[in-house]
């Protein structure tokens, strides 16, 4: 503080100089505080709240002169214990002091009460009062947030009408009062005025809905409730910040300019719509600074690129710290920052090369399934990426495909294999051109060059061996004709030494003749037919016949080759066809012929269908493609079987005859008849030439055996019967009766008593050998009934006699059975 002195002895100087030191104790005197409060004041109360720095900025302790009170540190007066103020004001201090610099200042605290009317009492003679619709004294009113006080701060104050003719007491609730926050508001009951006693926080309430009542002490309300809304004014208190969880973004390199990268949003707390929720971006600084390749949008947050000449392989990653600030952005308003990451991702824009010109390698002849070589190659863009990755490609020299050249997945390498043998005799030395590019395709970026392969050349030097006998090629093709006999000789197999390129020191073996047809030759390799060559045969397939061949050289070294024989087709298999058909009269009248040539397409349809004399009475043959004929009965036939002779010939004429057995059923489908060769009814037999001379001979025969067993009987019946002298040493045994008769007694038979012959012997029948061996025989049946077998004596030499008559019965018992079969046998000729 800075004083100003006059000289002595000057009067005018030493009255300045007084008004001067009244004037700087007046400026550091703290100021008077007057507070309103009610006249009845509860324990830890909050009566107010003063600005202890208007006094002392740097007060340490903080005392109240009254123990009835207590203060904080931000200036908030508490009661310790009820009070009742019974004067119209009270007054204590508030000493401030600092330790540190031993200073002490006091502010004074005065409490007022207003004057209580006094009671007008309702008596109940008066007339009652009328309630008032009309709204009573409702103002508008708003809190500041934040408000510093001093506290409690009058608020508003309500009145009613009522209250010029009685005392009203006046009272509020809702939130704020008995809600939610509690003790925010209070009123005097008897001025209507209404105190809030702390600061508000908008964002928490930003407003509150109360109601005022009016009524008399015998608690009658004169008017309706009151609805007062006390809204709460925004202070900017609330800075806003970024909302974004995720913070890192992405773009790709070499993008366009104008690309969107990402979009940053912010949340201000304060009043939306307000200038205190009026947000401005900005970047605030790039990492790496130079150059410049993003801007942000300062209203909407949208952050794009401004150069095209993101170029991953020079930065793959930019930070950005960015501003957010409201009241539109003003140097006055809250602000926030915070920090981005922008990652370039890759694309492929750089060709990938190889590390060296040239290659060279060597391999030894006959070797497959060999790695010969592996290659580098380097590439800018991100490793382990489709980028980045290599293909190689073998350009040149591998016509003949003994090359292979893969990519190595862990290393990258370019890795050169053998996969088909190499030759030494025939090259010796192979040149490659191998280029390499990426799995991506190449960016096409305004700032890029045109693609460009990559090449080198490998130079691979074939080392010789002593090698074993070659079979090339693996398969050879040689042809025969269908039907070759056995015995004929074709060319075989031929394997080469590489060394001196001929066949001298082979041996030829068998591997595999399916159906054992040849032989080999060891010495030459020719086959050599044992069986006839049959193109028909299972074991062709598609007219070719294999048959693989080992060769082996002296060292016992091999090869193994396969000769295919061509089988030209000949014309030696006539058409075939089913032997049985089957008509089923309720679904068709006919039967679809459908024959099948073993031989090839060029031997077989289109076929001719041909029906023998003997059937087309009864049938018709219609061809229909060449493939297949319809066999139609003219009428309808009775179910039985028929013989249907036909002849089928190929396109070429071969031919052969066919009987058709055709069965007439009562069926729908074929599956469903059941007739057999049993059923056959001969009635509707058609009898060829060989079935009626067949009977005509049987006829012929069966007269003669009739007429020769009666020329017998005739001359039997002139002769006399004769007994032997002998006879009655004989004994007639009987056997194979059919029926019951009577037991054989020797009342039953008679036996002559003759000793000597009564008659002629010279009725025998035959002699036996020319010696007049002579046999006879005579019996006489005294009961039959049944066929009866006679069992006589026979001899041998002179005397002895034999059967030599039967009788008509005996001959007809012989042939009877005899013609049966004859007549059986006719038949079955007629049939076939």
């Amino acid at each position: 503080m800075a004083v100003a002195y006059a000289a002595p002895g000057s009067i005018f100087c030493k009255q300045l100089l007084f008004y001067l030191l009244v004037l700087i104790l007046l400026c550091d005197a703290c100021p008077k505080i007057s507070l309103q409060v009610p006249s009845h004041l509860q324990a830890e109360t909050l009566i107010g709240k003063v600005n202890l720095e208007e006094c002392f900025k740097s007060a340490s302790l903080i005392l109240s002169s009254d123990p009835a009170f207590r203060i904080l540190e931000d200036g908030s007066i508490y009661t310790t214990h009820d009070l009742l103020l019974s004067s119209e004001s009270k007054s204590f201090s508030i000493l401030l002091s600092d330790s540190q610099y031993q200073e002490q200042k006091e502010m004074e605290i005065v409490l007022s009460t207003r004057e209580r009317k006094s009671p007008k009492k309702r008596h109940t003679k008066q007339s009652a009062v009328k309630r008032s619709k009309r709204r009573w004294a409702p103002i508008p009113c708003s809190l500041m947030e934040n408000s510093l006080g001093p506290f409690p701060q009058h608020v508003q104050q309500i009145q009613s009408d009522a209250a010029q003719n009685y005392t009203i007491f006046y009272s509020i609730s809702g939130p704020g009062v008995d809600k939610e926050p509690l003790n925010l508001f209070y009123i005097e009951k008897d001025t209507g005025d209404i105190y809030c006693t702390r600061s508000i926080d908008r964002e928490q309430y930003d407003q509150f809905m109360v109601y005022g009542y009016a009524t008399t002490a015998d608690g009658y309300a004169p008017d309706y409730p009151l609805p007062l809304l006390f809204k709460v004014e925004d202070d900017n208190d609330n800075a806003p910040y970024f909302e974004n969880k995720v913070t890192v973004f992405s773009v790709p390199e070499n993008c366009r300019t104008g690309t969107s990268v990402a979009q940053v949003t912010a949340i201000d707390n304060d009043e939306p719509g307000t200038l205190h929720t009026r947000l401005k971006f900005k970047i605030l600084q790039q990492i790496p600074d130079q150059p410049k390749h993003f801007s942000i949008h300062p209203d909407t947050g949208v952050i794009t690129t401004t150069t095209p000449l993101l170029d991953r392989e020079m930065c793959d990653t930019y930070k950005l710290v960015m501003e957010v600030r409201d009241m539109g952005g003003q140097p006055f308003g809250l602000f926030t920052t915070g920090t981005i990451t922008i990652s370039l991702e890759d694309e492929n824009d750089n060709s990938p090369y190889f590390t060296e010109t040239s290659y060279s390698t060597e391999v030894e002849e006959n070797r497959i399934d060999v790695e010969i070589l592996r290659m580098n190659v380097h590439d800018k863009d991100l490793p382990n990426t489709p980028q980045s990755k290599a293909v190689y490609t073998i350009l040149q020299g591998n016509e003949n495909g003994n090359f292979k050249i893969t990519t190595d997945p862990n290393t990258n390498e370019g890795v050169l294999c053998v996969v088909k043998p190499l030759n030494y005799e025939v090259s010796r030395q192979i040149v490659l051109q191998i280029g390499v590019l990426n799995e991506a395709q190449f960016s096409k970026a305004a700032n890029s060059q045109a693609p460009t392969m990559c090449t080198t050349t490998v130079t691979v030097n074939v080392k010789d061996s002593d090698e074993g006998p070659e079979c090339q090629p693996p398969v050879k093709i040689i042809q025969s004709k269908d039907g070759l006999p056995a015995g004929q000789e074709l060319l075989g197999y031929k394997a080469l030494d590489p060394d001196t390129r001929n066949s001298e020191g082979l041996r030829y073996q068998k591997l595999g003749d399916e159906g054992n047809w040849f032989e080999i030759n060891e010495q030459t390799g020719n086959l050599k037919t044992v069986k006839v060559v049959d193109r028909e045969s299972k074991f062709v397939r598609n007219n070719q016949y294999n048959v693989s061949v080992v060769a082996t050289d002296t060292v016992g070294r091999s090869c193994t080759g396969t000769l295919v024989i061509l089988i030209e087709d000949t014309n030696d298999h006539p058409p075939q066809i089913e032997k049985e058909v089957t008509i089923c009269q309720h679904d068709k009248d006919y039967a679809v012929l459908e024959p099948v040539d073993p031989d090839g397409p060029d031997n077989g349809p289109p076929f001719q269908f041909l029906l023998d004399n003997s059937a087309t009475k009864l049938w018709t043959l219609e061809p229909q493609d060449g493939k297949s004929a319809i066999l139609r009965q003219k009428q309808n036939m009775n179910y039985n079987y028929y013989s249907v002779p036909i002849q089928i010939q190929d396109r070429h004429g071969a031919s052969a005859k066919h009987v058709l057995s055709v069965r007439v059923c009562d069926c729908t489908v074929p599956t469903e008849c059941r007739m057999s060769m049993r059923d056959v009814k001969p009635a509707n037999v058609i009898l060829g030439k060989w079935a009626i001379a067949a009977m005509v001979l049987g006829s012929a025969l069966l007269l003669c055996i009739l007429f020769t067993c009666f020329c017998i009987t005739v001359k039997k019946t002139v002769k006399k019967k004769c007994f032997p002298e002998d006879v009655a040493q004989q004994n007639l045994i009987v056997s194979n009766t059919e029926g019951p008769g009577e037991e054989v007694m020797e009342a039953n038979i008679r036996i002559p008593t003759q000793t000597s012959n009564i008659c002629d012997t010279s009725m025998s029948v035959g002699t036996l050998g020319g010696q007049g061996v002579k046999t006879q025989q005579s019996f006489e049946m005294v009961k039959g009934g049944g066929h009866h077998t006679l069992e006589s004596s026979k001899g041998l030499g002179q005397g002895v006699t034999d059967t030599g008559r039967y009788a008509y019965t005996d001959w007809q018992s012989f042939t009877q059975p005899r013609l049966g079969e004859e007549s059986i046998r006719g038949h079955t000729l007629i049939k076939n």
